[in-house]
């Protein structure tokens, strides 16, 4: 990804055309932003200080040479609201960003999951957690009416869920908790986001189980399975 694409992405990714993004990051000509994505120019100094003068989100680093996370530290991130608040700040530590697999990507996934390089070409959205994060975390956004039941426990289509990998050697010759959970599943035939009823680990197979009563449970070999994570947090779009 080249320094005018990672304008870009910020341009999609915050909800901007080019010329209502000029004004926003106060730039007086409008063409400027226009020129470097059309003509695949590299931005100017001036221009990447404005970008990041109004979203502070972004590492500056990533965004002039494609190096290091697309968000900043938490530390380095500085509010342009300066209207007083009531709201008492967060310790950084509770807030993580982790990689992206929207539901268009599922197959790249399926193909890079093993492979460094892919994972950080991913995007990295922000959750907040209770407690200090140690572990593999991924963010998936849900594909699909499989776990919608119309309840308060349903996923459904879009929702993003943070998932936190376990290990393989806790689900081969250990058995999952299946109680306390929901589970992202990376299997063979695609990613599944499922209730486990049963796991049985003599066989090796596990029982899943989705909301949607039009959906039947199958058992599934854990030959074929390549991850599997625990649901921890849910985003959900707003709706309408």
């Amino acid at each position: 990804m080249e320094a005018w694409e990672r304008v870009k992405y910020i341009i999609e990714n915050e909800g901007y055309n080019k010329n209502s993004f000029s004004n926003e990051i106060g730039l007086r000509n409008n063409a400027t932003i226009g020129r470097l994505i059309n003509e695949h120019r590299t931005p100017s100094g001036s221009t990447v200080d404005k970008i990041i003068a109004r979203f502070p989100k972004y590492n500056r680093d990533w965004l002039i040479t494609g190096k290091g996370d697309i968000y900043a530290p938490v530390s380095n991130v500085v509010s342009i609201n300066t209207i007083p608040s009531n709201a008492e700040p967060m310790s950084p530590d509770h807030i993580i960003y982790v990689p992206l697999v929207n539901q268009y990507a599922y197959a790249g996934y399926m193909c890079g999951y093993a492979d460094a390089e892919y994972i950080e070409t991913l995007p990295r959205i922000p959750f907040i957690v209770d407690h200090e994060a140690h572990g593999n975390y991924m963010a998936f956004e849900v594909k699909g009416d499989s776990m919608d039941d119309g309840t308060t426990e349903a996923l459904l289509e879009g929702d993003r869920l943070l998932c936190r990998e376990i290990k393989s050697e806790f689900w081969v010759d250990c058995k999952l908790h299946i109680r306390k959970w929901d589970f992202l599943i990376v299997h063979k035939e695609g990613i599944l986001v499922k209730r486990i009823l049963e796991h049985d680990v003599q066989n090796h197979t596990i029982k899943i189980h989705s909301l949607n009563p039009f959906y039947e449970d199958r058992v599934i070999s854990l030959k074929d399975v390549r991850q599997i994570f625990n649901v921890i947090e849910m985003s959900r779009p707003r709706r309408r």
